[in-house]
């Protein structure tokens, strides 16, 4: 008898866990070709990326410098980052790049656009600066979105302290907080 009552006491519990399971939390990866040179580019990160920390887990991954990419072509170049950047993308996750062609969006329609992307079921979202010649034809191909920032050109070093700080006021839209003002 004991046993039968323990049984159903467990089966109960699993039906509660089921009914009222969270969501998955997605993660957010912004996905750098080369270390970030400038302190105040690095401290404006930093900054930046513990605010979105209190949003949901955000890190900076730095795929390092291609040795003796002066030797390098273009294409070769392009080639030898693409199969780094594909690499650390796994199955299901959400790959958009940060290039001059993508969508461009005004904050709060970045923000709504992001939500719905945090809605889908996708357990990382990872966002790619590329090298300084862009991104190989496979990452194209493997993309699942293309984002512009804006159709003025900045840095690879400067477009990382951008995207951080429109990820984190996108947040901060998305949770009526007073960073953003219309």
């Amino acid at each position: 008898m004991r046993f039968g009552k323990l049984q159903n006491l467990c089966k109960f519990a699993l039906t509660l866990q089921a009914l009222f399971e969270l969501p998955i939390i997605m993660k957010a990866i912004l996905l750098v070709i080369g270390k970030t040179d400038e302190t105040y580019v690095n401290e404006g990160i930093d900054k930046y990326s513990k605010r979105i920390n209190k949003y949901l887990p955000f890190n900076l991954e730095v795929i390092p410098d291609l040795k003796h990419a002066k030797n390098l072509g273009r294409e070769q170049q392009k080639e030898k980052e693409g199969e780094l950047i594909l690499k650390k993308i796994n199955q299901g996750d959400v790959l958009i790049l940060l290039d001059e062609g993508g969508k461009e969006f005004n904050s709060h329609k970045f923000s709504n656009w992001m939500n719905s992307l945090m809605l889908s079921g996708k357990k990382r979202m990872i966002f790619v600066v590329g090298g300084p010649y862009g991104f190989s034809e496979q990452v194209y191909q493997k993309a699942d979105f293309k984002l512009s920032l804006s159709k003025m050109t900045f840095s690879h070093q400067i477009i990382r302290l951008l995207f951080c700080e429109q990820f984190y006021r996108a947040h901060t839209i998305l949770k009526g907080e007073p960073y953003h003002h219309d």
